[in-house]
């Protein structure tokens, strides 16, 4: 979803949100991770790094996966995952705006949401 992750990080800088809340939205390839990285070494490196995971609505095929790795290792003080609810409707400039709303509050209060697990978007 880098595509789409882009769009939404532009529509967070064209707010002024970016700059205020010091948002960077970091890639794979800047962590020199391969795309077909494990789910859990990917929730790990996040958490041990301070990073939140932006993804779309991934599944729970098996032990590796986010959804298994966050009920399995998720405390009170890690870090939520942001999961976009339609990941192709970020192409939608209305949607992509309440999706960036939406993670915008998240980030403000980011202290009531630690051990929440995933948050979804928008």
């Amino acid at each position: 979803m880098e595509g789409q992750a882009q769009r939404l990080f532009e529509t967070l800088k064209k707010d002024g949100w970016v700059e205020l809340l010091s948002i960077e939205f970091v890639y794979f390839t800047d962590l020199e991770l391969a795309v077909k990285s494990k789910d859990d070494e990917i929730w790990r490196l996040a958490q041990s790094r301070g990073m939140i995971i932006l993804t779309d609505n991934r599944n729970d095929d098996d032990d590796t996966s986010l959804t298994a790795v966050i009920r399995r290792e998720n405390t009170s003080t890690s870090l939520p995952v942001i999961t976009v609810g339609s990941v192709k409707r970020l192409m939608n400039a209305e949607y992509r705006q309440a999706a960036a709303d939406r993670m915008v509050e998240i980030l403000f209060y980011l202290e009531n949401h630690f051990g929440a697990g995933r948050l979804f978007i928008p």
